[in-house]
């Protein structure tokens, strides 16, 4: 057949698929339903495009592809606190590993410090960091090493990011460069943030955070991510992080990691202490509160003392030094399974006296050990030998190893943020979502799992989780979050981090990225498979980088269950459910239940039967009824008298309008 001819036919094949389509009813068209109501296929279940397509990198099912690839940055550090000026000074060598498939001509770090600048970007978009300023982090030097040469480099810093444009390309797939940083800043007053110098009734805490020049990522998804600093955390890579604090004799020093030198700066009877908690189940005081004010028991009595801590496979490290502190520990029972770093492990809290009381910090090893041992025995193995919980200006932030948490902070406050800044040790310490971009893979999934720790601790002691920014505060999220579901102003779970209003971030990122998870575990698909599908999830993506659409493809095929329909009403819109039972009819064998599909969400739904006689019957309407009609008729086969019809009779879903969720037989 010649171009011509085959031209043609296809012509003549195409007007009659025109002609076809002009005459059929359109898919998208209503139809009369038997009792009334009209027939339609609603644009949620049409296919959602997700944000990345699948790669050689990425597969279709929601795991790393064949050629995925990830870069590496390991530190060595030395840092020093010099309280007379309240200065962090440092030097670092970054070995960074170019596993790209590109040859990289430049690289570039985060210097989160300078958030505190005057003019820094982030006091245009928020004003969650105004309370402090400072001049940021000052560059000394930089000098990169690379193929056996040496050769400084004069960055170019752009607000809180720095460009290092390198004297030879970096040999892509392996190719591997030392970066030497030397660097130092003022470290801001109290402001519940990052960094931070806090007064105490026995002296000043340093909580030191987001504090070292750090690498980038570069990814197959945007090659370098160089989202400025404007508050919404942080997207690191993944290394090994050798760093030393050298600080005054009598400060305590709590870091990420292990402790590698306890001889050196630890006492007899600190150390004695420490391998008592080693062994002990409850609480071992390591310094009291009597210690805190005796000059005599610390290890040194004039100077400086430096600790040395280390932590692999992870992607930040963050420290907190005092002599106010009080410090206790207990052993945390955790798997033993290959990655996992060897024991002891050890639960343990740092905290000032103001932090001592029986409903504050003396429970706070209790509850550290309780978040580490559950969220390890129920999702993924905790990797790393410490988590401490640190009292201090009360920031509520987390890092990996470490939490920053308040002082003050009593009874179920306590637990709850404790509970929940420890969580962030697998979303996104373990899994390294892009928090800066993706807040609802960081937040949302921690809350979503702090839940049901709530729900476990102590048969329940602090259940439900509540948190004071969602209101009301029934204590039931099906009906706390449709005020939000309402609300036509709320962005969406996909709107970049950045972009989320103050007054929608807790409500929006949190709860309804938690909430949504929720519906899927125990409404849409399942305990029995989404519980394995998130274990493997995590055990899949442990260290490294997925995105949203990775995500997305990997719950649905491993659950088995097309799922876009979810996808595109909970995260890409702001959809809802909202059925109504319209009629009831008397039928040969019992009765015809007419239920309407009226919200854009078509979460399966129970309805139940209540008989004269007390009695009741449930059937469970599945997503599958709306897929071509809004409205259904339901057999209900009984031999009782019905009395009433209730849709979503225990409120498990949001439904937005329960006005006309029940109905009385006629």
């Amino acid at each position: 057949m010649n171009f011509h001819e085959r031209s043609g036919r296809y012509r003549l094949l195409l007007l009659g698929c025109m002609a076809c389509i002009a005459s059929a009813p359109s898919a998208w068209a209503r139809e009369k339903h038997p009792s009334g109501m009209t027939s339609r296929a609603p644009a949620i279940f049409m296919p959602q495009p997700m944000p990345d397509r699948p790669t050689v990198f990425r597969s279709a099912a929601g795991v790393p592809g064949h050629a995925y690839w990830q870069n590496r940055a390991d530190y060595a550090i030395h840092a020093t606190i010099t309280p007379e000026t309240r200065t962090l000074s440092g030097e670092e060598t970054i070995t960074y590993t170019n596993n790209s498939p590109d040859g990289l001509d430049e690289v570039w770090l985060n210097l989160d410090q300078n958030i505190y600048q005057p003019g820094a970007r982030s006091q245009f978009a928020s004003d969650r960091f105004s309370a402090s300023r400072t001049d940021g982090v000052r560059i000394e030097k930089v000098v990169v090493e690379y193929q056996g040469i040496k050769k400084e480099i004069s960055p170019v810093i752009s607000d809180t990011r720095m460009q290092l444009r390198l004297p030879a390309t970096l040999r892509a797939k392996g190719g591997r460069a030392r970066i030497h940083v030397t660097w130092h800043y003022v470290v801001p007053g109290p402001w519940g943030g990052r960094t931070s110098v806090t007064p105490s009734r026995n002296g000043d805490i340093y909580e030191i955070a987001q504090w070292y020049p750090r690498m980038a990522v570069y990814d197959d998804i945007r090659g370098w991510d160089t989202a400025p600093y404007l508050g919404q955390e942080f997207y690191l890579e993944y290394g090994n992080i050798d760093y030393r604090v050298t600080v005054p004799w009598n400060y305590t020093v709590a870091g990420s990691g292990t402790l590698l030198n306890p001889d050196r700066v630890l006492s007899a009877v600190e150390r004695r202490r420490l391998s008592q908690a080693a062994r002990s189940d409850t609480r071992v005081m390591i310094r009291t509160a009597q210690d805190v004010t005796d000059p005599g028991s610390h290890r040194h009595d004039h100077g400086n003392a430096t600790w040395h801590f280390r932590m692999d496979n992870t992607r930040d490290v963050a420290f907190a030094a005092s002599p106010a502190f009080i410090w206790d520990a207990a052993r945390m029972n955790l798997p033993s399974v290959r990655g996992v770093t060897k024991g002891p492990h050890l639960a343990m809290s740092v905290y000032p006296v103001e932090g001592v009381g029986a409903d504050g910090w003396d429970r706070s090893t209790e509850y550290v050990k309780h978040a580490i041992e559950y969220f390890s025995a129920q999702w993924y193995p905790y990797p790393w030998q410490n988590a401490i919980n640190l009292g201090g200006h009360g920031a509520g932030m987390e890092y990996p190893g470490i939490v920053f948490d308040g002082m003050e902070d009593r009874g179920p406050q306590l637990f709850w943020i404790t509970t929940h800044e420890l969580g962030h040790g697998w979303f996104p310490m373990i899994v390294g979502s892009n928090e800066r971009r993706n807040a609802f893979m960081d937040e949302g999934f921690n809350t979503f799992i702090d839940v049901y720790a709530s729900d476990h601790f102590n048969h329940g002691e602090f259940a439900p989780k509540k948190d004071n920014e969602f209101a009301p505060q029934t204590g039931n999220p099906a009906d706390d979050i449709v005020p939000l579901l309402r609300d036509r102003d709320a962005p969406t779970l996909m709107t970049p981090s950045d972009l989320v209003q103050e007054k929608y971030r807790h409500p929006v990122t949190y709860f309804k990225g938690a909430y949504g998870l929720k519906l899927l575990r125990e409404q849409i698909i399942g305990p029995e498979r989404f519980d394995p599908a998130f274990r493997r999830y995590i055990q899949v993506w442990a260290f490294h980088h997925p995105t949203p659409s990775d995500f997305f493809r990997f719950l649905g095929s491993e659950t088995g269950e097309d799922l876009s329909w979810f996808w595109r009403g909970w995260y890409f819109e702001n959809q809802a459910p909202d059925y109504a039972c319209t009629a009831i009819h008397p039928d040969t064998n019992g009765y015809r239940v007419t239920v309407r599909n009226k919200g854009g969400l078509p979460i399966p739904v129970v309805m139940q039967m209540t008989y004269m006689d007390g009695s009741t019957q449930r059937r469970t309407i599945p997503t599958e009824a709306w897929y071509q009609h809004d409205a259904i008729d339901v057999p209900v086969t009984t031999h009782g008298v019905l009395r009433t019809v209730t849709l979503d009779p225990d409120h498990a879903i949001p439904d937005i309008d329960r006005t006309n969720n029940t109905l009385r037989a006629p």
